[in-house]
Protein backbone atom coordinates (compact mmCIF):
# COMPACT_ATOMS: atom_id res chain seq x y z
CA UNK A 1 0.00 0.00 0.00
CA UNK A 2 0.84 3.74 -1.05
CA UNK A 3 2.03 5.86 2.28
CA UNK A 4 1.89 9.02 0.50
CA UNK A 5 1.75 12.06 2.57
CA UNK A 6 -1.05 14.68 1.05
CA UNK A 7 -0.52 18.63 1.37
CA UNK A 8 -3.71 19.82 3.44
CA UNK A 9 -4.16 22.78 1.26
CA UNK A 10 -3.11 21.47 -2.17
CA UNK A 11 -4.21 17.83 -2.16
CA UNK A 12 -6.97 16.78 -5.39
CA UNK A 13 -9.29 15.09 -3.50
CA UNK A 14 -10.14 13.10 -6.85
CA UNK A 15 -7.15 11.83 -7.51
CA UNK A 16 -6.51 10.78 -4.09
CA UNK A 17 -9.75 8.91 -3.43
CA UNK A 18 -9.12 7.50 -6.74
CA UNK A 19 -6.08 6.63 -5.96
CA UNK A 20 -6.77 4.76 -2.60
CA UNK A 21 -10.07 2.79 -4.44
CA UNK A 22 -8.05 -0.60 -4.02
CA UNK A 23 -7.95 -0.05 -0.02
CA UNK A 24 -11.46 0.08 0.42
CA UNK A 25 -11.71 -3.71 -1.59
CA UNK A 26 -8.55 -4.50 1.08
CA UNK A 27 -10.49 -3.51 4.15
CA UNK A 28 -13.94 -5.07 2.97
CA UNK A 29 -11.82 -8.44 2.59
CA UNK A 30 -10.31 -8.25 5.84
CA UNK A 31 -13.58 -7.14 7.76
CA UNK A 32 -15.80 -9.54 5.79
CA UNK A 33 -14.62 -13.08 6.97
CA UNK A 34 -16.08 -11.93 10.31
CA UNK A 35 -19.67 -11.37 9.03
CA UNK A 36 -22.51 -13.90 7.53
CA UNK A 37 -23.22 -14.62 3.94
CA UNK A 38 -26.32 -13.31 3.86
CA UNK A 39 -23.95 -9.65 3.97
CA UNK A 40 -23.74 -8.11 1.33
CA UNK A 41 -19.89 -6.94 0.17
CA UNK A 42 -21.15 -4.43 -2.44
CA UNK A 43 -22.99 -2.89 0.49
CA UNK A 44 -19.72 -3.00 2.25
CA UNK A 45 -17.80 -1.44 -0.46
CA UNK A 46 -20.15 0.97 -0.75
CA UNK A 47 -19.85 1.80 2.65
CA UNK A 48 -16.20 1.75 3.23
CA UNK A 49 -16.12 4.18 -0.49
CA UNK A 50 -18.11 6.58 1.87
CA UNK A 51 -15.60 6.13 4.60
CA UNK A 52 -12.67 6.74 1.98
CA UNK A 53 -14.02 10.07 1.23
CA UNK A 54 -14.31 11.31 4.85
CA UNK A 55 -10.83 10.44 5.02
CA UNK A 56 -9.85 12.41 2.22
CA UNK A 57 -11.62 15.76 3.59
CA UNK A 58 -10.08 14.72 7.18
CA UNK A 59 -6.74 14.31 6.79
CA UNK A 60 -4.05 16.40 8.22
CA UNK A 61 -0.80 15.23 6.91
CA UNK A 62 0.60 17.45 9.30
CA UNK A 63 0.07 15.28 12.22
CA UNK A 64 2.47 13.08 10.95
CA UNK A 65 0.18 9.73 9.93
CA UNK A 66 0.36 8.41 6.48
CA UNK A 67 -3.21 8.76 4.76
CA UNK A 68 -3.08 5.43 4.10
CA UNK A 69 -3.42 3.85 7.96
CA UNK A 70 -5.90 6.66 8.30
CA UNK A 71 -7.74 6.06 5.48
CA UNK A 72 -8.37 2.43 7.02
CA UNK A 73 -8.87 2.82 9.96
CA UNK A 74 -12.07 5.56 9.30
CA UNK A 75 -13.18 2.97 5.90
CA UNK A 76 -13.38 -0.15 8.61
CA UNK A 77 -15.33 2.35 11.12
CA UNK A 78 -17.81 3.11 8.14
CA UNK A 79 -18.51 -0.30 7.20
CA UNK A 80 -19.11 -1.44 10.97
CA UNK A 81 -21.30 1.50 11.02
CA UNK A 82 -23.40 0.72 8.29
CA UNK A 83 -23.09 -3.21 9.37
CA UNK A 84 -24.70 -1.77 12.69
CA UNK A 85 -27.10 0.64 11.34
CA UNK A 86 -28.51 -2.64 8.86
CA UNK A 87 -28.72 -4.72 11.97
CA UNK A 88 -32.21 -5.24 13.77
CA UNK A 89 -30.44 -7.01 17.04
CA UNK A 90 -29.32 -4.61 19.57
CA UNK A 91 -25.91 -4.84 20.18
CA UNK A 92 -26.20 -6.11 23.89
CA UNK A 93 -27.41 -9.18 22.17
CA UNK A 94 -25.03 -9.73 19.43
CA UNK A 95 -22.43 -9.49 22.78
CA UNK A 96 -24.69 -12.20 24.62
CA UNK A 97 -24.70 -14.43 21.49
CA UNK A 98 -20.72 -13.86 21.86
CA UNK A 99 -20.26 -14.67 25.14
CA UNK A 100 -22.65 -17.95 25.38
CA UNK A 101 -20.61 -19.12 22.16
CA UNK A 102 -17.19 -18.39 23.97
CA UNK A 103 -18.13 -20.25 26.90
CA UNK A 104 -19.58 -23.33 24.90
CA UNK A 105 -16.09 -23.71 23.22
CA UNK A 106 -14.10 -22.94 26.51
CA UNK A 107 -16.23 -25.74 28.46
CA UNK A 108 -15.74 -28.36 25.33
CA UNK A 109 -12.30 -27.49 25.53
CA UNK A 110 -12.13 -28.10 29.18
CA UNK A 111 -14.34 -31.38 29.35
CA UNK A 112 -13.28 -32.65 26.05
CA UNK A 113 -17.02 -33.09 24.86
CA UNK A 114 -20.11 -31.28 24.13
CA UNK A 115 -21.22 -29.33 27.54
CA UNK A 116 -24.86 -30.50 28.50
CA UNK A 117 -27.37 -27.31 28.85
CA UNK A 118 -27.11 -27.78 32.77
CA UNK A 119 -22.98 -27.34 32.54
CA UNK A 120 -23.75 -24.58 30.06
CA UNK A 121 -25.62 -22.81 32.00
CA UNK A 122 -23.45 -22.63 35.70
CA UNK A 123 -20.32 -21.65 33.42
CA UNK A 124 -22.54 -18.71 32.29
CA UNK A 125 -24.20 -18.80 35.95
CA UNK A 126 -27.59 -18.43 34.82
CA UNK A 127 -30.27 -21.09 35.17
CA UNK A 128 -31.95 -23.49 32.26
CA UNK A 129 -34.62 -21.38 31.66
CA UNK A 130 -32.72 -17.72 30.86
CA UNK A 131 -30.29 -20.23 29.07
CA UNK A 132 -33.61 -21.34 27.19
CA UNK A 133 -34.69 -17.52 26.56
CA UNK A 134 -30.97 -16.29 25.49
CA UNK A 135 -31.36 -19.07 22.61
CA UNK A 136 -34.25 -18.46 21.22
CA UNK A 137 -33.30 -14.77 20.90
CA UNK A 138 -29.94 -15.70 19.56
CA UNK A 139 -31.83 -17.69 16.78
CA UNK A 140 -34.69 -15.22 16.13
CA UNK A 141 -31.66 -12.44 15.23
CA UNK A 142 -29.70 -15.22 12.49
CA UNK A 143 -30.44 -14.40 8.85
CA UNK A 144 -30.11 -17.26 6.44
CA UNK A 145 -29.03 -16.64 2.93
CA UNK A 146 -31.34 -18.40 0.45
CA UNK A 147 -28.21 -20.31 -1.36
CA UNK A 148 -27.05 -21.68 1.72
CA UNK A 149 -26.44 -25.66 1.72
CA UNK A 150 -28.60 -27.52 4.10
CA UNK A 151 -28.13 -31.17 4.84
CA UNK A 152 -29.88 -34.04 3.24
CA UNK A 153 -30.99 -37.71 4.23
CA UNK A 154 -30.28 -38.72 0.70
CA UNK A 155 -27.12 -36.56 0.53
CA UNK A 156 -28.78 -34.51 -2.28
CA UNK A 157 -26.78 -31.16 -2.83
CA UNK A 158 -29.93 -28.64 -1.83
CA UNK A 159 -29.99 -24.98 -0.95
CA UNK A 160 -32.29 -23.68 1.97
CA UNK A 161 -34.81 -22.00 -1.32
CA UNK A 162 -35.24 -25.59 -2.11
CA UNK A 163 -36.35 -27.15 1.13
CA UNK A 164 -38.80 -24.20 2.23
CA UNK A 165 -42.31 -24.34 1.95
CA UNK A 166 -44.48 -22.31 -0.10
CA UNK A 167 -47.83 -21.87 2.21
CA UNK A 168 -49.18 -19.50 -0.42
CA UNK A 169 -49.18 -22.14 -3.08
CA UNK A 170 -51.49 -25.30 -3.08
CA UNK A 171 -49.56 -29.03 -2.98
CA UNK A 172 -50.22 -30.39 -6.87
CA UNK A 173 -52.44 -33.32 -5.20
CA UNK A 174 -54.55 -31.54 -3.66
CA UNK A 175 -55.12 -29.13 -6.32
CA UNK A 176 -55.99 -32.23 -8.06
CA UNK A 177 -58.29 -33.51 -5.31
CA UNK A 178 -60.06 -30.24 -5.04
CA UNK A 179 -60.48 -30.22 -9.19
CA UNK A 180 -62.23 -34.16 -8.70
CA UNK A 181 -64.26 -33.39 -5.87
CA UNK A 182 -65.74 -30.24 -7.18
CA UNK A 183 -66.75 -32.05 -10.84
CA UNK A 184 -68.65 -34.50 -8.76
CA UNK A 185 -70.37 -32.04 -6.77
CA UNK A 186 -71.08 -30.31 -10.02
CA UNK A 187 -72.68 -33.91 -11.56
CA UNK A 188 -74.21 -34.82 -8.19
CA UNK A 189 -76.05 -31.77 -8.47
CA UNK A 190 -76.97 -31.79 -11.94
CA UNK A 191 -77.93 -35.44 -11.84
CA UNK A 192 -80.66 -34.66 -8.86
CA UNK A 193 -84.31 -35.69 -8.98
CA UNK A 194 -85.88 -32.92 -10.23
CA UNK A 195 -87.51 -31.11 -7.15
CA UNK A 196 -84.47 -31.55 -4.97
CA UNK A 197 -82.35 -30.32 -7.98
CA UNK A 198 -84.78 -27.00 -8.00
CA UNK A 199 -83.78 -26.58 -4.16
CA UNK A 200 -80.40 -27.17 -4.01
CA UNK A 201 -80.12 -24.80 -7.30
CA UNK A 202 -82.94 -22.40 -5.55
CA UNK A 203 -80.90 -22.05 -2.58
CA UNK A 204 -77.45 -22.00 -3.42
CA UNK A 205 -77.37 -20.60 -6.96
CA UNK A 206 -80.28 -18.27 -7.13
CA UNK A 207 -80.51 -16.84 -3.51
CA UNK A 208 -84.65 -18.33 -3.32
CA UNK A 209 -86.02 -17.96 -0.11
CA UNK A 210 -87.66 -21.50 1.59
CA UNK A 211 -91.29 -19.38 0.96
CA UNK A 212 -90.43 -18.85 -2.94
CA UNK A 213 -89.52 -22.45 -3.59
CA UNK A 214 -92.66 -23.99 -1.57
CA UNK A 215 -94.38 -21.10 -4.04
CA UNK A 216 -92.46 -22.78 -7.59
CA UNK A 217 -93.03 -26.09 -6.74
CA UNK A 218 -96.19 -26.05 -5.36
CA UNK A 219 -95.83 -28.07 -1.60
CA UNK A 220 -95.19 -26.68 2.02
CA UNK A 221 -92.17 -24.92 3.48
CA UNK A 222 -91.39 -27.87 5.54
CA UNK A 223 -91.36 -29.87 2.94
CA UNK A 224 -88.77 -28.02 1.08
CA UNK A 225 -86.72 -28.36 3.93
CA UNK A 226 -86.89 -31.76 3.94
CA UNK A 227 -86.06 -31.94 0.04
CA UNK A 228 -82.85 -30.21 0.95
CA UNK A 229 -82.23 -32.49 3.91
CA UNK A 230 -82.73 -35.54 1.32
CA UNK A 231 -81.03 -34.09 -1.78
CA UNK A 232 -77.65 -33.44 1.13
CA UNK A 233 -77.76 -36.82 2.29
CA UNK A 234 -77.89 -37.97 -1.73
CA UNK A 235 -75.17 -35.65 -2.57
CA UNK A 236 -72.48 -36.99 0.24
CA UNK A 237 -73.45 -40.52 -0.18
CA UNK A 238 -73.06 -40.54 -3.80
CA UNK A 239 -69.55 -38.44 -3.86
CA UNK A 240 -68.45 -40.81 -0.94
CA UNK A 241 -69.04 -43.59 -2.89
CA UNK A 242 -66.21 -42.04 -5.90
CA UNK A 243 -64.13 -42.61 -3.09
CA UNK A 244 -63.89 -46.57 -2.45
CA UNK A 245 -62.35 -47.94 0.83
CA UNK A 246 -59.57 -49.21 -0.32
CA UNK A 247 -59.62 -51.49 2.60
CA UNK A 248 -62.48 -53.59 1.00
CA UNK A 249 -61.57 -55.36 -2.14
CA UNK A 250 -64.53 -54.56 -5.37
CA UNK A 251 -65.64 -58.50 -4.33
CA UNK A 252 -66.98 -57.94 -0.82
CA UNK A 253 -69.30 -55.05 -1.96
CA UNK A 254 -72.76 -55.82 -0.95
CA UNK A 255 -75.35 -56.41 -3.12
CA UNK A 256 -77.88 -53.53 -2.66
CA UNK A 257 -81.43 -54.92 -1.30
CA UNK A 258 -84.54 -53.07 -1.44
CA UNK A 259 -85.82 -49.98 -3.94
CA UNK A 260 -84.35 -47.13 -1.68
CA UNK A 261 -80.50 -49.01 -1.91
CA UNK A 262 -80.73 -49.74 -5.49
CA UNK A 263 -81.66 -46.00 -6.17
CA UNK A 264 -78.70 -44.88 -4.06
CA UNK A 265 -76.57 -47.20 -5.99
CA UNK A 266 -77.76 -46.25 -9.51
CA UNK A 267 -77.19 -42.77 -8.57
CA UNK A 268 -73.53 -42.96 -7.40
CA UNK A 269 -73.11 -44.87 -10.96
CA UNK A 270 -74.41 -41.88 -12.85
CA UNK A 271 -72.22 -39.52 -11.29
CA UNK A 272 -69.29 -41.91 -12.07
CA UNK A 273 -70.30 -42.42 -15.56
CA UNK A 274 -71.13 -38.52 -16.25
CA UNK A 275 -67.85 -37.04 -16.72
CA UNK A 276 -64.44 -38.27 -17.44
CA UNK A 277 -61.13 -38.05 -15.08
CA UNK A 278 -59.39 -36.11 -17.99
CA UNK A 279 -62.90 -33.63 -18.20
CA UNK A 280 -62.66 -33.62 -13.62
CA UNK A 281 -59.39 -32.62 -13.59
CA UNK A 282 -58.87 -30.11 -16.70
CA UNK A 283 -59.45 -26.79 -15.13
CA UNK A 284 -60.59 -25.04 -18.67
CA UNK A 285 -63.15 -27.96 -19.18
CA UNK A 286 -64.46 -27.21 -15.50
CA UNK A 287 -64.36 -23.50 -15.94
CA UNK A 288 -66.14 -23.78 -19.84
CA UNK A 289 -69.05 -25.49 -17.97
CA UNK A 290 -71.24 -22.39 -16.51
CA UNK A 291 -73.65 -23.07 -14.18
CA UNK A 292 -76.34 -23.70 -16.75
CA UNK A 293 -75.27 -26.82 -17.09
CA UNK A 294 -75.97 -27.53 -12.93
CA UNK A 295 -79.85 -26.29 -13.98
CA UNK A 296 -80.32 -28.68 -16.83
CA UNK A 297 -81.59 -31.76 -16.95
CA UNK A 298 -79.29 -34.01 -17.52
CA UNK A 299 -79.72 -35.61 -21.31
Amino acid sequence: MSTTKIPGAQRDLTAVIEQHLPLVEHVVYQVAINFPRHVDREELARAGAIGLIEAAQRYDGSRGVPFDRFAAQRIRGAILDAVRAADWAPRSLRQASRTLESARQDLTSRIGRQPTDEELAGELGMDLDKLCELRQRVHRAVVLALDDRVLSDEDEDLSLADVLCDRTSVDPCDELENRELHAFLRDAIQLLPDRHRSVIVGYFFEGSTSQELAADLGVTESRVSQLRSEAFEMMREGIEAQFPDIDRAPAEAPEPKGRVARRKVAYASAIAANSSLSTRLDPVRIVERSRDSLVAAPA
